[in-house]
């Protein structure tokens, strides 16, 4: 039996909810919480045995984006230092005990 090189992908468990946001980074431009949202994804598809597209779509933007993978970890570093990138967009410091 010949030895495969290789294993079948995978399908990643977040690919259909992920896949529209890669589509929405392609189409456009490099703000603080598009650049928070390609890092959020490219640790999220480093290394997965599959999502080949997603992976390829990554690249792509990067490089739409003139940025290397080093650049927009720091980039982001600075982003999420300065906070509230990803805070609540509806009332504040309001909780639901429903």
């Amino acid at each position: 039996m010949p030895e495969q090189h290789g294993s079948k992908d995978q399908q990643h468990p977040l690919y259909n909810r992920d896949r529209p946001f890669i589509d929405i980074l392609l189409a456009q431009e490099a703000t603080d919480y598009n650049l928070a949202e390609l890092a959020r994804l490219r640790i999220r598809y480093q290394g997965f045995p599959g999502a080949r597209d997603i992976q390829k779509d990554l690249d792509k933007v990067l490089q739409q984006w003139g940025l290397t993978e080093s650049e927009l970890f720091a980039k982001t570093r600075q982003i999420h230092n300065l906070g509230g990138i990803y805070k609540s967009r509806g009332k504040k410091e309001e909780q639901d005990w429903n």
